[in-house]
C-alpha cells in the first residue's frame, strides 16, 4: 500500500485515489466512485479506453511537443478540462472554486456545475479566465434565461446545457447507505428537465450570443441532429455511468461519431479518464478536449487546489511520454492511424487505470 501521508510527496496518479479514500467519508467516498444500477456503463467506460492499442511510429523528431488546443477563441496549454461536478462541496472545502483557481494556474478551462452552492458570481469573481457554465434545467423558461444572463454577467464564455438527465439515475450505492449530496437534498423542479427538447434548445441558441454545448450525447443520430442545428461543441458523456445503465464504453463512441460530425462541431469527451495515456486514445480517435472527473475529486479531495495542479502536472507528463513514445510532437497529428481496437488484459474497475493497488503499492 502506498506509504504516502503528505500530498506534497505524491509522484503517480494513482496516489490521489489512495489518498483521497483515506481521507473521504465512506458515504461521499461511494458518491464519487458509484454509478447507476449494476454500474455496468460505468465498467464499459473502463473497458473502452483499455481495448485500445497504440501503434507506435519511430526515427521521428520529438523534442519539442506541443499539447496545446485552441478553443473559444482561446489557447489552452493541454486538451483536458475539469468536467462540471455539482457535489465537489461535500469533499473539500471552498467546493468548485478549487477547480477554477486550479484551471486558471493550468491554463486549462473548468466547466462549473449549476448545482455548486456557491453560485457564478463567485467563480466569476475569482479569477479573469475563461470559463464554461453548466446549466440543469431546474426551472422555467424565464429561469433558464436569467441563469444563462448571469453566466455571461459574470464572463463564462460558453454554456454547456445537461441532455441526458430527464430522470436520476438509480445509484444503489447511495441508495443502500440513505446518502444524498447537498446539490441533490436541495435539488428542485426536475419536470422542467423532463420536458426540455430540442425546441427549447433552439430558442436558447436564437436569444444568446454564446457558443454552446450540448452534454449527454450517445449517438450518432442526436449527433447528426446537433450538426444540423449548429450546436457548437458536441459532448459524448454518459454521466461517468451515473445515468442509463447498459449504455457503451464512452470511447466506443468518439470515431462513430466523429465520422458523422465531419469537424463541423468540436467534439469533448468524458468518461473513465484516469491516465494520460487515456487522453491521447480520446484525441487519436476524434475528440478535440477531454473532461476529467472522478480524478478530479481524487485529486481535490486530496489537497484541494493544490492537489489539483499536481495532478495536472503529472497528467502532462503522462500526455507528453506517451506522445513522444508515439512519435508525435504535436495533438492535431494524432489520428486513428495511431491506435487499433485490441483486447483487454484486466477486468474493468475503478482501480483498473492503477493496477499496482492490487499489488499492494
Amino acid at each position: 500500500m502506498s506509504i504516502i501521508n503528505d500530498p506534497d510527496e505524491i509522484v503517480s496518479l494513482q496516489e490521489f485515489y489512495q489518498y483521497a479514500k483515506k481521507n473521504t467519508p465512506i458515504e461521499t467516498w461511494d458518491y464519487i466512485i458509484g454509478a447507476a444500477d449494476t454500474e455496468t456503463t460505468f465498467k464499459k467506460n473502463r473497458h473502452s479506453l483499455d481495448t485500445y492499442a497504440f501503434r507506435p511510429r519511430v526515427l521521428r523528431d520529438v523534442e519539442n511537443i506541443d499539447t496545446s488546443v485552441q478553443l473559444f477563441d482561446y489557447n489552452f496549454l493541454l486538451p483536458v478540462f475539469y468536467a462540471p461536478i455539482g457535489s465537489m462541496q461535500d469533499f473539500v472545502k471552498d467546493g468548485a472554486l478549487n477547480s477554477t483557481l486550479s484551471a486558471s494556474d493550468k491554463k486549462i478551462f473548468h466547466m462549473l456545475s449549476s448545482t455548486w452552492s456557491g453560485g457564478v458570481d463567485i467563480i466569476g469573481k475569482s479569477v479573469n479566465y475563461p470559463k464554461i457554465y453548466q446549466l440543469y434545467i431546474r426551472g422555467d423558461e424565464n429561469w433558464v434565461y436569467e441563469q444563462i444572463s448571469k453566466a455571461i454577467d459574470n464572463g463564462f464564455v460558453a454554456l454547456c446545457l445537461t441532455v441526458d438527465l430527464d430522470a436520476y439515475g438509480r445509484r444503489e450505492r447511495d441508495l443502500l447507505k440513505r446518502y444524498k449530496t447537498t446539490s441533490r437534498k436541495t435539488a428542485t423542479g426536475p419536470e422542467y428537465q423532463m420536458k426540455f427538447s430540442w425546441k427549447d434548445v433552439r430558442k436558447i441558441k436564437n436569444k444568446f450570443n454564446i457558443p454552446i454545448i450540448l452534454k449527454g450525447i450517445a449517438t450518432e443520430e442526436d449527433a447528426k441532429i446537433c450538426v444540423d442545428e449548429g450546436i457548437d461543441v458536441i459532448y459524448i458523456s454518459n454521466h461517468g455511468g451515473r445515468q442509463l445503465d447498459y449504455g457503451f464504453g464512452g470511447a466506443d463512441l468518439i470515431q462513430p461519431i466523429s465520422q458523422v460530425v465531419k469537424n463541423k462541431s468540436k467534439i469533448f469527451f468524458d468518461g473513465g479518464v484516469c491516465r494520460g495515456t487515456d487522453v491521447v486514445k480520446a484525441i487519436s480517435l476524434g475528440a478535440d478536449c477531454i473532461g476529467i472527473g472522478r480524478l478530479q475529486c481524487y485529486a481535490a479531495a486530496t489537497n484541494g487546489r493544490e492537489g489539483l495542479n499536481k495532478m495536472i502536472d503529472i497528467l502532462t507528463h503522462e500526455i507528453l511520454v506517451c506522445m513522444r513514445l508515439l512519435g508525435v510532437n504535436c495533438l492535431r497529428d494524432l489520428n486513428s492511424n495511431y491506435i487499433k481496437k485490441d483486447i483487454s488484459i484486466s477486468d474493468p474497475s475503478l482501480i483498473s487505470s492503477f493496477p499496482l493497488i492490487e499489488e499492494g503499492y
